[in-house]
Protein backbone atom coordinates (compact mmCIF):
# COMPACT_ATOMS: atom_id res chain seq x y z
CA UNK A 1 0.00 0.00 0.00
CA UNK A 2 1.37 3.30 -1.03
CA UNK A 3 2.64 5.69 1.65
CA UNK A 4 -0.11 8.15 0.31
CA UNK A 5 -2.92 5.76 0.46
CA UNK A 6 -1.97 4.76 4.39
CA UNK A 7 -1.89 8.49 5.53
CA UNK A 8 -5.36 8.76 4.07
CA UNK A 9 -6.80 6.11 5.50
CA UNK A 10 -5.24 7.02 9.28
CA UNK A 11 -6.42 10.71 8.35
CA UNK A 12 -10.47 9.05 7.81
CA UNK A 13 -10.18 6.72 10.80
CA UNK A 14 -8.74 9.48 12.89
CA UNK A 15 -10.99 11.81 11.54
CA UNK A 16 -13.79 9.54 12.13
CA UNK A 17 -13.38 8.19 16.26
CA UNK A 18 -12.69 12.31 16.62
CA UNK A 19 -16.28 13.19 14.97
CA UNK A 20 -17.78 10.35 17.41
CA UNK A 21 -16.58 11.70 20.31
CA UNK A 22 -18.11 15.04 19.77
CA UNK A 23 -21.06 13.63 17.93
CA UNK A 24 -24.18 14.47 19.65
CA UNK A 25 -26.43 11.20 20.79
CA UNK A 26 -29.36 9.99 17.84
CA UNK A 27 -32.98 10.71 18.54
CA UNK A 28 -33.04 7.08 19.91
CA UNK A 29 -30.11 8.46 22.56
CA UNK A 30 -27.75 5.97 21.30
CA UNK A 31 -24.26 7.39 20.25
CA UNK A 32 -23.68 6.72 16.70
CA UNK A 33 -21.36 4.00 15.46
CA UNK A 34 -17.89 4.64 14.78
CA UNK A 35 -17.01 3.97 10.92
CA UNK A 36 -14.05 1.62 10.03
CA UNK A 37 -12.91 0.50 6.84
CA UNK A 38 -15.41 -1.77 4.60
CA UNK A 39 -12.02 -3.96 4.01
CA UNK A 40 -9.41 -4.97 7.07
CA UNK A 41 -5.80 -5.24 5.53
CA UNK A 42 -4.51 -8.42 7.62
CA UNK A 43 -0.96 -8.43 8.95
CA UNK A 44 1.13 -10.56 6.30
CA UNK A 45 4.33 -9.03 7.63
CA UNK A 46 4.93 -10.11 10.66
CA UNK A 47 2.40 -12.40 13.14
CA UNK A 48 0.75 -10.14 15.46
CA UNK A 49 -2.85 -10.06 16.38
CA UNK A 50 -3.40 -9.79 19.95
CA UNK A 51 -2.66 -6.54 21.07
CA UNK A 52 -3.12 -4.64 24.41
CA UNK A 53 -3.47 -1.02 24.86
CA UNK A 54 -3.48 1.11 27.59
CA UNK A 55 -2.83 4.87 28.65
CA UNK A 56 -2.61 7.43 31.38
CA UNK A 57 -5.86 10.11 31.63
CA UNK A 58 -4.24 12.36 29.68
CA UNK A 59 -4.10 10.34 26.61
CA UNK A 60 -7.62 8.79 26.71
CA UNK A 61 -8.52 10.72 23.35
CA UNK A 62 -5.53 9.41 21.92
CA UNK A 63 -5.50 5.63 23.01
CA UNK A 64 -9.17 5.79 21.51
CA UNK A 65 -8.12 6.36 18.07
CA UNK A 66 -4.96 4.06 17.87
CA UNK A 67 -7.19 1.34 19.15
CA UNK A 68 -10.32 1.92 16.53
CA UNK A 69 -8.09 1.83 13.77
CA UNK A 70 -5.75 -0.94 14.55
CA UNK A 71 -9.26 -2.62 15.04
CA UNK A 72 -10.24 -1.63 11.07
CA UNK A 73 -6.64 -3.08 10.60
CA UNK A 74 -7.75 -6.69 11.92
CA UNK A 75 -6.20 -6.61 15.26
CA UNK A 76 -8.04 -8.10 18.18
CA UNK A 77 -6.93 -5.15 20.40
CA UNK A 78 -7.66 -5.50 24.31
CA UNK A 79 -8.02 -2.19 26.15
CA UNK A 80 -7.13 -2.29 29.55
CA UNK A 81 -8.25 1.50 30.42
CA UNK A 82 -8.67 3.89 31.52
CA UNK A 83 -11.64 4.79 29.85
CA UNK A 84 -12.52 8.64 31.03
CA UNK A 85 -10.26 11.53 31.20
CA UNK A 86 -12.13 12.93 34.11
CA UNK A 87 -10.23 11.16 36.53
CA UNK A 88 -6.96 11.26 37.51
CA UNK A 89 -5.06 7.70 37.09
CA UNK A 90 -1.19 6.95 37.90
CA UNK A 91 0.20 5.34 35.10
CA UNK A 92 2.78 2.75 36.52
CA UNK A 93 -0.78 0.89 36.92
CA UNK A 94 -1.99 0.87 33.72
CA UNK A 95 1.79 0.26 31.84
CA UNK A 96 2.41 -2.69 33.96
CA UNK A 97 -1.00 -4.11 33.38
CA UNK A 98 0.04 -3.61 29.56
CA UNK A 99 3.37 -5.36 30.03
CA UNK A 100 2.30 -8.20 32.24
CA UNK A 101 -0.58 -9.64 29.47
CA UNK A 102 2.17 -9.55 26.80
CA UNK A 103 4.66 -11.38 29.21
CA UNK A 104 2.03 -14.38 29.99
CA UNK A 105 1.58 -14.73 26.17
CA UNK A 106 -2.18 -13.23 26.68
CA UNK A 107 -1.22 -11.03 23.73
CA UNK A 108 1.54 -10.71 21.43
CA UNK A 109 2.59 -6.74 21.60
CA UNK A 110 1.58 -4.25 24.35
CA UNK A 111 1.32 -0.50 23.33
CA UNK A 112 0.93 2.00 26.23
CA UNK A 113 0.63 5.83 26.04
CA UNK A 114 1.00 8.40 28.34
CA UNK A 115 2.46 12.34 28.10
CA UNK A 116 5.87 11.75 27.01
CA UNK A 117 5.85 7.82 26.89
CA UNK A 118 9.02 7.71 29.39
CA UNK A 119 7.93 6.85 32.69
CA UNK A 120 5.47 3.95 31.02
CA UNK A 121 8.44 2.73 29.32
CA UNK A 122 10.44 2.57 32.25
CA UNK A 123 7.83 0.65 34.61
CA UNK A 124 7.02 -1.73 32.01
CA UNK A 125 11.05 -3.00 31.78
CA UNK A 126 10.59 -3.92 35.27
CA UNK A 127 8.23 -6.75 33.81
CA UNK A 128 9.92 -9.63 33.51
CA UNK A 129 10.39 -10.83 30.18
CA UNK A 130 9.57 -7.62 28.74
CA UNK A 131 11.28 -5.08 26.02
CA UNK A 132 9.41 -2.06 25.99
CA UNK A 133 10.50 0.69 23.97
CA UNK A 134 9.57 4.34 23.80
CA UNK A 135 9.70 5.74 20.27
CA UNK A 136 9.01 8.78 18.60
CA UNK A 137 9.83 8.54 14.89
CA UNK A 138 9.37 5.78 12.38
CA UNK A 139 13.25 5.18 12.15
CA UNK A 140 12.90 4.49 15.98
CA UNK A 141 9.97 2.38 15.31
CA UNK A 142 11.53 0.33 13.18
CA UNK A 143 14.82 0.24 15.08
CA UNK A 144 12.98 -0.87 18.37
CA UNK A 145 11.76 -3.98 16.15
CA UNK A 146 14.39 -4.62 13.89
CA UNK A 147 17.27 -5.07 16.51
CA UNK A 148 15.63 -5.41 19.84
CA UNK A 149 12.77 -7.37 19.18
CA UNK A 150 10.63 -4.89 21.96
CA UNK A 151 7.20 -6.33 22.77
CA UNK A 152 5.89 -3.48 24.30
CA UNK A 153 5.81 0.23 22.28
CA UNK A 154 5.54 3.43 24.81
CA UNK A 155 4.20 6.52 23.06
CA UNK A 156 3.90 10.83 23.99
CA UNK A 157 0.72 10.89 23.16
CA UNK A 158 1.30 15.04 24.13
CA UNK A 159 3.94 14.78 21.23
CA UNK A 160 2.05 13.40 18.51
CA UNK A 161 -0.86 13.96 16.25
CA UNK A 162 -3.36 11.17 16.29
CA UNK A 163 -2.56 10.15 12.64
CA UNK A 164 0.94 9.61 13.78
CA UNK A 165 -0.02 7.84 16.53
CA UNK A 166 -1.32 5.43 14.16
CA UNK A 167 1.08 5.46 12.11
CA UNK A 168 4.11 4.76 14.33
CA UNK A 169 1.70 1.54 15.99
CA UNK A 170 0.77 0.22 12.33
CA UNK A 171 4.69 0.44 11.21
CA UNK A 172 5.79 -1.34 14.72
CA UNK A 173 3.31 -4.06 14.71
CA UNK A 174 4.38 -4.98 11.48
CA UNK A 175 8.20 -4.42 11.66
CA UNK A 176 9.76 -7.65 12.31
CA UNK A 177 13.00 -8.74 14.67
CA UNK A 178 16.03 -9.44 11.83
CA UNK A 179 17.84 -11.89 14.57
CA UNK A 180 20.97 -12.77 12.96
CA UNK A 181 23.37 -11.10 14.75
CA UNK A 182 21.04 -9.17 17.47
CA UNK A 183 20.53 -12.72 18.71
CA UNK A 184 23.43 -12.67 20.99
CA UNK A 185 22.42 -9.07 22.13
CA UNK A 186 19.22 -9.57 23.30
CA UNK A 187 20.12 -13.32 25.02
CA UNK A 188 22.81 -10.71 27.04
CA UNK A 189 19.88 -8.56 27.78
CA UNK A 190 17.59 -10.96 28.88
CA UNK A 191 20.50 -12.67 31.23
CA UNK A 192 21.01 -9.48 33.06
CA UNK A 193 17.62 -8.94 34.09
CA UNK A 194 17.63 -12.76 35.05
CA UNK A 195 21.39 -12.62 37.06
CA UNK A 196 19.31 -9.42 38.87
CA UNK A 197 16.78 -11.05 39.95
CA UNK A 198 18.98 -13.91 40.94
CA UNK A 199 20.91 -11.16 43.19
CA UNK A 200 17.37 -9.91 44.65
CA UNK A 201 16.71 -13.21 45.68
CA UNK A 202 19.87 -13.49 47.93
Amino acid sequence: MADQNIEAIVQKIVGDVLAQMTAPPTSGGSAQPVPVLKEKPVNEKDVVRRVVIGSDHTTVDQKAAVKTYLQSLGYDVTDIGPFTAKEKVDYPDFAAAVARKVASGECDRGIMLDGAGIGSSMVCNKIRGIRAALCYSIKTVVNSREHNNANVLTLGGSLHSNSELCELSKVWLETRFEGGRHWPRINKMMALEREERGHGSK
